[in-house]
């Protein structure tokens, strides 16, 4: 997977990072168990102060996204369900209303929101299992 800096964005490079792993990982771009470049290279690559990419790499892990294996390096976690479903949709829900926040800040149509979404949705890699109609039957 290739990394980037936007020079010219209002998100700190940790953040910047962060997002690109996070976006990799749904996608299915980065699998479990895959090895992430070591915070020394990553650094040199893209320029910036090893300490960036180890906070974005310390802050991945705490979200249970990155395992550290001493010594050997850092790598994908495997996925744990230790959320239960009731906090897992609330904290779908925030991240929804924020998008949603977002867009009508920005002018946009709830259809042209709709298919914007459905457009993206198609880029990533769904847990069958999770994502069934039947399991958001019912709920707001």
């Amino acid at each position: 997977m290739q990394y980037g800096i936007d020079g010219g964005s209002r998100l700190p490079i940790y953040q910047q990072l962060v997002r690109q792993v996070r976006e990799g990982i749904a996608r299915g771009d980065l699998k479990p168990g895959e090895q992430l470049p070591s915070v020394r290279q990553l650094s040199r690559d893209l320029v910036v102060n090893p300490n960036t990419v180890a906070r974005a790499y310390m802050e991945l892990e705490r979200e249970g996204l990155l395992a550290n294996r001493p010594g050997r390096g850092v790598f994908v976690a495997e996925p744990r369900g230790e959320l239960t479903d009731e906090a897992r949709r609330r904290r779908l829900l925030e991240g929804v209303d924020r998008l949603l926040t977002e867009a009508v800040h920005l002018g946009f149509a709830e259809e042209e929101l709709a298919r914007l979404v459905a457009e993206r949705a198609r880029q990533f890699r769904w847990n069958p299992s999770k994502s069934s109609p039947k399991a958001m039957e019912g709920k707001p």
